[in-house]
């Protein structure tokens, strides 16, 4: 009887596992790249095209026209402002908020589980849901919730939606009000992992409320609040559907994000060129943002 060499046998099966992993990570590898990289790959090339559909015959290559035109365009620049106060406020309220509700529930000892349960239904409806939920039921003129609360104050009536100095602040509201709970509950399953002694050690210091917070409780609970940071910063600057849904990007362009403003560009104007070197420019933002808090995080 012949018998392979032991260690000839053991780097066979070692390929055959090989072969066996690589078929399986082929095909969501190559539906990754379908999906993905071909559509961003096309977004580039059409950036670097003169593409306007409601001007055909001046269509060609246009290398970085579309690019250098944003600096003259006042439109962008207030895209861009606003997209940097929306994401901003979103992100601090977010956190802030989150772990203020966070610190109050731990202090329930029951009914926790039903209020985690409570705290995820905003996150799962789609944001579009969500914008016209708002839209309709919340922040309506004279039968909105809103609305009924303020004039029960005595505060009067307002159009949330429709006056421009109130439509960024309530579309800063609905973004916070569904994403908060997603810090609420990262920082709370942090919170209820921390070691009680040292909290106990530092009562006997005789160290008060607001010493054990900022001395104890946030240094454990940093990474925590900079992972929550950094995925809320992505999903405000890409933030699209719960706004477009609320108010389409106005009253004029006083909640035209630069997402909307590339999304208004491309499909309401036609001019495809234009609105994909924008769709660019945000993608380039994300990334260096996101690059940027994550070396952040490294760095402590």
């Amino acid at each position: 009887m012949n018998f392979a060499p032991p260690a000839r046998a053991a780097g066979t099966l070692e390929q055959q596992e090989r072969r066996f992993a690589l078929a399986l990570f082929a095909p969501a590898f190559l539906l990754l790249l379908l999906t993905t990289t071909a559509p961003l790959v096309f977004l580039a090339w059409n950036s670097l095209q003169k593409l306007d559909l409601s001007m055909p015959w001046v269509s060609g290559f246009a290398g970085l026209e579309n690019y250098t035109k944003m600096g003259a365009d006042p439109r962008f620049w207030n895209s861009l402002a606003l997209t940097a106060v929306y994401t901003a406020s979103t992100v601090i309220l977010q956190v802030v908020v989150g772990l203020s509700l966070a610190l109050l529930v731990l202090q329930i000892p029951r009914g926790q589980g039903l209020l985690r349960v409570a705290a995820i239904l905003p996150i799962v409806l789609a944001p579009v849901v969500v914008g016209l939920f708002w839209r309709t039921l919340v922040l309506a003129p004279d039968v909105g919730l809103v609305d009924l609360v303020t004039r029960a104050l005595g505060l009067g009536s307002h159009n949330w939606l429709g006056d421009p100095q109130l439509a960024l602040v309530s579309v800063i509201a609905i973004h916070t009000w569904q994403w908060t709970p997603f810090a609420f509950l990262v920082l709370l399953a942090t919170l209820a992992t921390l070691p009680p002694d040292v909290y106990e050690a530092a009562r006997l210091d005789r160290a008060g409320p607001w010493q054990r917070f900022w001395h104890i409780t946030l240094p454990l609970i940093r990474p925590a609040v900079v992972m929550v940071v950094i995925l809320r910063t992505m999903t405000a600057l890409s933030a699209f559907a719960a706004i477009f849904a609320a108010t389409g990007g106005g009253p004029g362009t006083s909640t035209e994000i630069l997402n909307l403003y590339a999304y208004r560009t491309s499909f309401t104007e036609l001019n495809i060129g234009y609105g994909s070197a924008l769709a660019m420019v945000l993608l380039a933002i994300t990334l260096a943002v996101s690059w940027l808090l994550f070396r952040r995080r490294k760095a402590h």
